[in-house]
C-alpha cells in the first residue's frame, strides 16, 4: 500500500519531488510511513526502471515517474526542475553501441534561470 501511494504521488506531482517532500506530503495520511520506507521505495523504483533518480542538485536526489528519454532543467534561482524535450536523434542513442560500449541510459541536465524567474527579474 505504501509503495503504491509513493508511486501515485510521483505520477500525480510532476514537480520532481525529493524523498523528504514525498514523506512530508504522505505522512499525515499514512502515520506508519517512515522516511526509510520512502527512501528505500524510491531507490527500488529507480533500480527497477519505474522512476528516474535525478542528481542534478548535489545536495538532494529528486525523482521522476516519467522514464522516457528527456532532459531536465533546474533553475538556479527558485530550484524548480522542468522537463525538456530532446531532439529525436538524441533519443535514438539508447541501445546503440559507441566505441564498443552499449548505451543503456543517458542524462541531460541543464542549469540556468527559468522563464518564470526571468519574468520576475524584468518586472523588479
Amino acid at each position: 500500500m505504501q509503495r503504491i501511494a509513493i508511486m501515485e504521488y510521483l505520477m500525480e506531482h510532476r514537480t520532481h519531488p525529493s524523498a523528504d517532500e514525498i514523506y512530508t506530503a504522505l505522512s499525515s495520511s499514512m502515520p506508519t510511513l517512515s522516511k526509510t520506507t520512502v527512501y528505500n521505495t524510491l531507490k527500488l523504483f529507480a533500480e527497477q526502471g519505474a522512476a528516474l533518480m535525478l542528481t542534478i542538485d548535489e545536495r538532494n536526489a529528486n525523482f521522476d515517474a516519467d522514464t522516457s528519454p528527456h532532459a531536465h532543467f533546474i533553475c538556479k534561482r527558485c530550484g524548480n526542475i522542468y522537463d525538456l524535450e530532446l531532439p529525436i536523434e538524441i533519443k535514438e542513442v539508447i541501445g546503440l553501441q559507441m566505441d564498443g560500449h552499449e548505451i543503456t541510459e543517458m542524462h541531460y541536465y541543464y542549469k540556468g534561470i527559468c522563464k518564470n524567474c526571468l519574468k520576475n527579474i524584468r518586472i523588479d
